[in-house]
């Protein structure tokens, strides 16, 4: 190996020997060039080094393979470009043995190399073998369950891709409190892309209420411009509000203003589809969704409209609960718009079964029975479900105390709030105007 590459492995080895990571996170930082002349010697290079105990050196040998791989086949004359199936096994290896308390010395390193590495897979079609690796990447990544990284949108990807959504489940079922930085890796769009994605599963796994809750966040980010991601779960947001409350709840009013008004011109086709929704005409509506079919297929949400489609008959048959004690399938399906008795029996049975109503279908006359609510909330499993929802309430008023605590103590929020003296304005009306800003500005970042 020539004496450049003999240096790097031996710095790396008495670096990493001497517990030394911040100065070896910013040797490595200088030492791309040098790999990449030396492309031919890396695998070399890599069976020299311990994915564990040398994982900040291994980890910029595979940022330098991916930086290879990346470059046009002009500029990489004469160096030794990586086949991408063989690195991809490298990298997956890497991420499931390498020291968690290293590759979090060099969290923007770290993020970058799962971020090509999820940039490869999808290239070569195999998101599937990337969804183990990334979850590992994660775990070691965080700090906490409910710290948010890049990885995870990346992780998200690759389960809609793969079409495998379980794993995903994991990372999606927690309330998120902090964002790990990665020394200035982590910007808007990974946080953006999480919950565009996260609201994209949970909707594909029937969970309306945190899809809708996912797309809310996309939308309330703080921002000074549309991002096509925010556009993307507007459109959604839209389409699933219909399908679990039967109508579009207006965004909070700490939404963006720009949100509030670029979206709506943006999405005319779902706002028309609101307001034929509210006629509770389903022939109406029908009509509208097949004049847009091509551009709700080309923005895929057909599968999502026809839900609606569906949602809107449920609409009309609990209306019809408000009105009748009883009611005979054939006069329900031609209430409800349904094409057949068949049909309108098949949609009764489903809404008892979610129960979405309580009512008995009589086979003898094809008569529908409304029923009461036959819950009187006095049952073991109603006290259970009222102690979780306590519980879940108590723990983000916890959440709340320590983020306040923490903002509390910030050193800059505290030379704000102290109100440092201005010469020109004098020392207490300057305080008094401080304390006032702190009070009424909420933090932001741009987007």
């Amino acid at each position: 190996m020539a004496s450049s590459l003999e240096h790097f492995v031996n710095s790396v080895r008495n670096l990493s020997g001497e517990g030394s990571w911040r100065e070896l996170y910013e040797f490595l930082g200088k030492s791309p060039d040098v790999l990449m002349r030396n492309s031919e010697h890396l695998d070399t290079v890599l069976d020299t080094l311990d994915p564990q105990q040398h994982s900040l050196g291994v980890l910029a040998i595979y940022m330098v393979k991916f930086m290879i791989l990346n470059q046009s086949a002009v500029q990489n004359q004469g160096i030794l470009v990586p086949e991408p199936e063989i690195l991809i096994n490298q990298v997956s290896q890497f991420i499931t043995v390498c020291n968690g308390e290293q590759i979090r010395c060099a969290p923007d390193s770290f993020a970058e190399l799962c971020n090509q590495f999820t940039q490869c897979l999808v290239e070569q079609e195999m998101p599937a073998r990337g969804i183990v690796p990334l979850s590992k990447a994660i775990r070691k990544a965080r700090m906490n369950e409910t710290q948010l990284t890049s990885i995870h949108a990346n992780l998200l990807l690759l389960c809609l891709m793969a079409q495998n959504l379980k794993p995903a489940l994991e990372f999606l079922n927690v309330e998120i409190s902090e964002i790990n930085s990665e020394n200035g890796y982590f910007d808007a769009k990974h946080f953006l892309l999480y919950y565009y994605y996260g609201g994209v599963i949970n909707m594909a796994c029937k969970n309306f209420d945190r899809a809708l809750y996912s797309f809310e966040v996309a939308l309330t980010t703080p921002s000074s411009a549309v991002s096509h991601i925010m556009l993307e779960s507007y459109k959604k947001y839209i389409l699933v509000s219909l399908i679990l409350h039967g109508k579009v709840a207006p965004l909070p009013k700490y939404t963006s203003q720009v949100v509030n008004r670029l979206l709506k011109p943006m999405s005319a086709i779902y706002h028309e589809i609101t307001t034929v929704f509210a006629t509770n005409k389903p022939s109406s509506l029908e009509l509208v969704l097949q004049k847009h079919r091509d551009v709700l297929q080309r923005e895929n949400n057909w599968g999502l409209a026809k839900q609606v489609q569906q949602s809107l008959y449920k609409k009309i048959i609990q209306r019809l609960t408000q009105t009748f004690l009883t009611l005979s399938l054939s006069d329900m399906a031609l209430r409800v718009q349904l094409p057949n008795v068949v049909e309108a029996e098949k949609l009764v049975l489903t809404m008892i079964e979610d129960g979405d109503i309580y009512a008995s279908i009589s086979q003898k006359d094809g008569m529908v029975l409304f029923h009461d609510n036959p819950d009187k909330y006095d049952s073991t499993s109603t006290v259970e479900r009222v102690q979780k929802e306590v519980n879940i309430c108590i723990e983000l008023d916890m959440q709340v105390q320590k983020m306040e605590e923490a903002i509390c103590t910030n050193p800059v929020f505290v030379k704000k709030a102290s109100g440092a003296i201005d010469e020109d304005d004098g020392g207490r009306s300057s305080a008094t105007s401080a304390l006032q800003g702190a009070a009424t500005k909420v933090p932001s970042f741009s987007m």
